[in-house]
């Protein structure tokens, strides 16, 4: 069975290739969750956070944005205490900052899955299967706004990975046994 090459021979990492990489999400909760954990990932590898993937999921109270919203200043010196997680400061207070922001856009009657999809009118973007791209113009596009609206940890190349990573974009290779079932 042929898949995209960075899936490598590393199980974990073939199990989430082949069950959750590339699918259209629109779970709110679950597309504000994987846009926090690529925040995370910046300038690390995927694997490192997918291996922590639980432990981020029990410190962010399941990455509940109603919850999270309310951490404070105790919960972050917790959280730089969690060896299980990535103990970045900037990334454990923008997390915090971005649940707030979800909450907010809640508040706005405005869902997460609705932004989300807004920039491509709920249409899955097909890559060409051929090209490793790391940033586009929609992604340049959506980091922007992201910004705008007060979220960190969202340039380009991190929205890229994960609209890869939730199915907005789907870059599965051309060869790959998922690309036509996303």
């Amino acid at each position: 069975m042929k898949r995209c090459a960075w899936a490598g021979d590393d199980p974990l990492m073939r199990a989430y290739h082949d069950e959750e990489w590339g699918v259209p999400q629109h779970d709110s909760r679950m597309l504000w969750e994987m846009l926090m954990l690529e925040g995370f990932q910046a300038g690390l590898s995927w694997s490192t956070i997918l291996r922590k993937r639980q432990a981020f999921r029990r410190a962010f109270a399941g990455f509940n944005p109603k919850k999270v919203a309310r951490f404070g200043k105790k919960d972050v010196d917790r959280l730089m205490g969690d060896a299980g997680i990535v103990r970045a400061r900037a990334k454990i207070e923008a997390t915090i900052r971005g649940a707030q922001i979800y909450c907010e856009m809640e508040r706005q009657s405005e869902t997460f899955n609705d932004f989300c999809w807004s920039f491509t009118n709920g249409k899955v973007v097909k890559g060409d299967g051929r090209s490793r791209i790391v940033t586009s113009s929609l992604s340049e596009q959506i980091s922007k706004e992201l910004k705008r609206r007060g979220f960190k940890f969202v340039g380009p190349t991190i929205v890229y990975a994960w609209m890869q990573a939730v199915g907005i974009v789907n870059d599965h290779s051309a060869g790959c046994f998922r690309r036509n079932q996303v």
